[in-house]
C-alpha cells in the first residue's frame, strides 16, 4: 500500500474485533513513530503499550471518557518529554518546549496510524482522557505530557468517508 492510499483509506475505528494484535505488529507501528522527524532530532516521544491489566487499571481509575476504548485490543499511550530539547528557546522565534514536544509527538503518532493502516489495523486518536490523572495511574514523571492515546486493533466496522473541506477552503492566499 502506498502512502496516498493509506491516507485515503484511514478511518477512526471505534469498534474492534477481539482478535489479538501480535507484539510484532505493535512493534512495527511503534517503529514508524521512531523514524519520524522532530525538532533538533530530540525525539521527545515515549509510548506505553497497554493491554489487559493496564487497560483494566485505566478503566478502574476512570481515565478515559469513552467506554468503547477499553474494547480495543491495544492502547498506545502517547507521551512527550519536553525536557529533551537542548537548544535555547528564542522568544518570538520558537514555541515553548511543551508545545514543541506535543507537536513532534503528533508527527510520530500520524506515522503510527498510517503504518497501522498499511498493516491492516484500525486506529483512533483519543483525547478525552484525564491528562494529569493518567500520569499518576501509570506512574509517569510529572513533567511528561500525555495529550492522547491511540486505540489499535482489527476493525469490526467500515466507516464511510467523512466530508472534507475543499482545497480552496483550507488554503489561505494573500489578497
Amino acid at each position: 500500500m502506498d502512502v496516498k492510499k493509506a491516507i485515503e483509506q484511514r478511518r477512526s475505528i471505534r469498534k474492534y474485533k477481539q482478535d489479538d494484535v501480535s507484539d510484532d505488529l505493535v512493534r512495527k507501528v511503534i517503529e514508524a513513530a521512531r523514524l519520524a522527524p522532530s525538532g533538533n532530532n530530540c525525539q521527545p516521544w515515549r509510548f506505553l503499550i497497554a493491554r489487559d491489566e493496564l487497560k483494566e487499571k485505566l478503566k478502574q481509575d476512570g481515565i478515559i471518557m469513552q467506554s468503547w476504548v477499553y474494547d480495543a485490543p491495544v492502547l498506545i499511550v502517547c507521551c512527550a518529554d519536553p525536557r529533551v530539547y537542548q537548544k535555547k528557546h528564542v522568544d518570538g522565534w520558537d514555541d515553548a518546549n511543551v508545545l514543541r514536544s506535543v507537536r513532534d509527538l503528533s508527527i510520530a503518532a500520524e506515522h503510527m496510524v498510517l503504518r497501522a493502516e498499511e498493516l491492516g489495523l484500525g486506529t483512533c486518536y483519543i483525547g478525552w482522557i484525564k491528562k494529569d490523572e493518567i500520569k499518576n495511574t501509570l506512574d509517569f514523571p510529572d513533567h511528561y505530557q500525555v495529550p492522547y492515546l491511540i486505540t489499535v486493533g482489527y476493525a469490526d466496522e467500515k466507516p464511510k468517508p467523512r466530508l472534507r473541506k475543499t482545497y480552496d477552503e483550507i488554503v489561505l492566499n494573500p489578497k
